[in-house]
Parts: structure tokens; C-alpha cells; sequence
């Protein structure tokens, strides 16, 4: 399965989807570890 089709029906936009809640839950974390730090 390629990453870059030529013809996208939903795997891009899925795979794109994924890799942006993945960074989302990651910038939370991040904020959540510089608030609880002392």
C-alpha cells in the first residue's frame, strides 16, 4: 500500500486524520507535562 497514491479514495484523508489527532493528543501531553512541572 503506498503512501502517496495517485488515486486517494479515504486512505490519505484517514491516514492524515490519525497522524493529526496523534500530534494533537502529543501537544496535550506536552502542555499538560509544563503545567504539572514545579
Amino acid at each position: 500500500m503506498p503512501v502517496l497514491d495517485p488515486n486517494p479514495q479515504h486512505g490519505q484523508k484517514k491516514m492524515l486524520l490519525v497522524f493529526g489527532a496523534f500530534f494533537a493528543i502529543f501537544i496535550v501531553i506536552g502542555v499538560i507535562a509544563t503545567i504539572a512541572s514545579p
